[in-house]
């Protein structure tokens, strides 16, 4: 048994009664997140949409900017979509939660310019700790498994985001008139 593996005493919780229907959009949960914001050109720029369950797909090509070994992949960037998209999963719980633990296996290379359509999925909760796991696959959902992910969240009050960030940041999140999107913006990550 690891860190991310939920104990026998987890629950498989039940989605939240107003989460998102699926094949819904969810968005960014902040403009300026590496992972899914839209107003970071160099992020990933995730789409994340809600599964038919506790369960969330993502996508996003690899660009130039997101190298490591020429025309390959960062694997550190590869990590980053899947917390980005393991984290999403608090959305279908309605809660807050920060990445506890990552683990993650490199399966196969990722070229520039390859989609990759991520799926994730709730295997747990225990306490304040949501399990979960999810895996990457480039060109589709039926393509080559590229990297697997199993993760730990924890479930935190708004406070701690409030405590912690930036001041400028956190003003202009709360300030937004989407009530949805300053929900979101404090949803997931450290």
């Amino acid at each position: 048994m690891t860190p991310t593996t939920p104990p026998v005493d987890a629950v498989l919780p039940v989605r939240h009664p107003e989460a998102p229907v699926p094949g819904t959009l969810l968005g960014s949960h902040y403009a300026h997140c590496f992972g899914c914001g839209p107003q970071h050109s160099s992020g990933l720029q995730l789409d994340v949409r809600a599964g038919e369950g506790l369960d969330v797909t993502a996508e996003f090509t690899v660009r130039p900017v997101h190298q490591g070994a020429p025309g390959l992949a960062h694997g550190g960037l590869l990590t980053t979509a899947m917390d980005e998209t393991l984290g999403s999963l608090s959305w279908l719980l309605h809660l807050a939660s920060v990445t506890g633990r990552l683990e993650a296996d490199f399966v196969r290379p990722v070229p520039v310019d390859s989609l990759l359509h991520i799926r994730a999925w709730v295997t747990g909760v225990h306490g304040r700790k949501l399990y979960s796991a999810g895996e990457g696959r480039i060109g589709g959902p039926d393509g080559p498994v590229a990297i697997r992910a199993a993760a730990l969240f924890v479930q935190v009050k708004l406070e701690h985001f409030t405590t912690h960030g930036r001041p400028e940041d956190i003003k202009a999140a709360l300030d937004d008139p989407d009530q949805f999107k300053r929900a979101r913006a404090f949803e997931v990550n450290p």
